[in-house]
């Protein structure tokens, strides 16, 4: 073999390991992936798994090095070797710098992701239809204490170090918890999402939720009042946090992979506002309200039928856009994914909570199919406006087709296909708001409301980038955010909603216009370059066919996959 050749094995024996040691220390993100190992026990969120964390990290930046070395020395490595070297440096860089600042102890008090969201959500993924499986689920609820209590720990530690949760994101945690604990237990998500094997089986799970979840949620729930809840910050921001300047200035980095400065994106945001807007006055003059975009938005979702009137009425309205994306796709794409795309409402637990609609990732085994969940919480605000946007970001060609592409991709490594998101979710969202505007040029939306719709949805991430930075880096209010969103277009559910998500997830709402940008920057780029060559449909399959990357990655090797340079 050549020495080139044995440096790209070396590339993928580490990765696989690297991608082993990942889902032994989340044996709760496996489940979510489909895998079936570790399916009788939690996360360790405690000193322990923060040890074997650290060291996987550690040791994996070791061996990455002396591979590159090895390689430079003979030829370098080739192309989907160095991204994989690429992608997993990021992630290590990235997580090991979190560490040391100890972002857990603020992770730890979360109303999108906290632990006491992850026993639903595992209830509905994990397989359990046979007594070996459901046995297993049964000892993974007996670990639930173990992992709460780690996790109360970290809200301890952060109430003792001076880092704490925002105020806002303390009281959502804390009514959400409540929530769950006002549910009696032979009605607990975990009990009505589960599928059991046998009547004597579910009895079995309603007496394990009573002695394990309930009072470990309990317990969790008394370690955020009092104190924690007391010391919880009341200016929302990072900034009003102990080292809140460098975690804010890391969170940007963890999630776009690119080190940007605050101020750089926060008047990109506002430019980018100035110029959407023009072109919702363009719509707002075909209406006939000359330059007041405000009240064509309000014509537009006060018309009749603008607004849901059932649940199944919104479902199948999102069931129909997904249909007609699918058929108009094979204009623009090549390579379609094999998976299909379920629609499910949000669970009533959490949807007072969540955002308007998120997406799941089919398993890799293919038995599950990629889900795209919509909010059905407050009908009267879900306009139809802005549903169909919504539906080609989230769905089709959005993060299914990108999602589903690279789960199935028939030579990416495992770490690739399903690991990889963790090197910034900037190509992952960019890819999504990028599709909304693809959806305009395959002539998706119906008519001057669905476009209005987009233009308000593209606004939206564009205020994301003025309100994640006014408020981390340059201490707004919560109101003044509020407000903010509420000028770009969005309801007032929504924007109390968002405003408390970016609060909660600082820097993750910079992912979409960042990597959107990118995206469209490269196209420009490819296309001048090529001219008369330039391929709509081999760009999007060479922009979809390598699998999550970081920006700049992404930005170095996209035009040689193209051609650009070539003859």
């Amino acid at each position: 073999m050549s020495e080139v050749g044995t440096a790209a094995e070396a590339v993928n024996e580490l990765s696989d390991r690297f991608w082993d040691g990942l889902l032994d220390l989340s044996p709760v993100s496996a489940t979510l992936l489909g895998y079936e190992q570790g399916l009788d026990r939690m996360d360790d969120p405690g000193p322990d798994g923060r040890a074997r964390a650290r060291a996987l990290y550690t040791a994996t930046l070791s061996a990455a090095d002396a591979i590159e070395a090895h390689a430079a020395a003979s030829g370098g490595l080739p192309t989907e070797e160095r991204i994989t070297l690429d992608t997993m440096r990021v992630i290590c860089g990235i997580e090991l710098e979190q560490q040391s600042q100890r972002i857990d102890r603020l992770k730890v008090v979360d109303q999108m992701d906290g632990p006491q969201t992850m026993l639903p959500l595992l209830a509905a993924f994990q397989p359990t239809e046979t007594p070996q499986q459901f046995e297993a689920f049964l000892a993974r609820l007996a670990d639930y204490p173990r992992y709460m209590a780690a996790n109360a720990e970290l809200v301890r530690e952060g109430l003792a170090g001076g880092l704490t949760a925002a105020s806002i994101v303390t009281e959502r945690v804390i009514s959400q918890l409540q929530r769950l604990l006002a549910i009696p237990d032979e009605q607990s998500p975990v009990v009505t999402a589960c599928r059991t094997p046998t009547p004597a089986d579910r009895e079995r799970l309603v007496q394990a939720v009573g002695k394990y979840v309930r009072p470990a949620d309990r317990a969790f729930l008394e370690s955020l009042l009092g104190a924690y809840r007391a010391a919880s910050r009341r200016e929302p921001g990072l900034c009003s946090a102990p080292n809140g300047d460098a975690i804010y200035k890391t969170q940007i980095r963890a999630w776009t992979s690119l080190d940007i400065d605050a101020g750089e994106l926060h008047q990109i945001g506002l430019d980018e506002l100035a110029s959407i807007e023009e072109e919702r006055r363009v719509i707002a003059r075909e209406l006939g309200f000359g330059d007041d975009t405000v009240a064509a938005r309000k014509a537009l979702t006060s018309a009749p039928g603008a607004t849901p009137t059932s649940v199944e009425e919104l479902l199948e309205r999102v069931r129909g856009q997904i249909g007609r994306a699918m058929d108009a796709a094979p204009r623009y794409f090549g390579t379609l994914p094999k998976s299909a795309c379920e629609v499910r409402p949000v669970e009533e637990y959490k949807e007072a909570d969540a955002p308007a609609a998120y997406y799941y990732p089919p398993a890799v085994d293919g038995s599950r199919p990629g889900i795209y969940f919509v909010n059905t919480f407050d009908l009267p605000s879900r306009s139809y406006v802005s549903l169909a946007t919504m539906t080609f970001h989230e769905a089709v060609p959005g993060h299914h087709f990108q999602i589903a592409l690279q789960t199935e991709h028939p030579s990416l490594n495992s770490f690739r296909r399903l690991g990889a998101r963790m090197a910034g979710m900037a190509y992952v969202e960019g890819w999504g708001l990028y599709s909304e505007r693809l959806a305009d040029e395959l002539g998706l939306f119906l008519d001057a409301g669905e476009r209005f719709g987009m233009l308000d949805g593209q606004a939206h991430r564009a205020a994301r980038l003025v309100v994640d930075t006014g408020i981390h880096a340059f201490a707004w209010s919560r109101e003044q955010s509020v407000a903010k969103l509420l000028e770009a277009g969005l309801t007032d559910t929504e924007a109390s909603i968002e405003t408390d998500r970016y609060i909660c997830l600082p820097a993750q709402a910079l992912t979409y216009k960042v990597g959107q940008r990118e995206i469209e920057r490269l196209r420009r780029e490819v296309t001048a370059a090529l001219g008369s060559r330039f391929d709509i449909r081999a760009f999007h399959d060479a922009l979809l066919g390598h699998g999550t990357l970081p920006l700049a990655t992404l930005a170095r090797e996209l035009p040689g996959w193209l051609g650009v340079g070539q003859g």
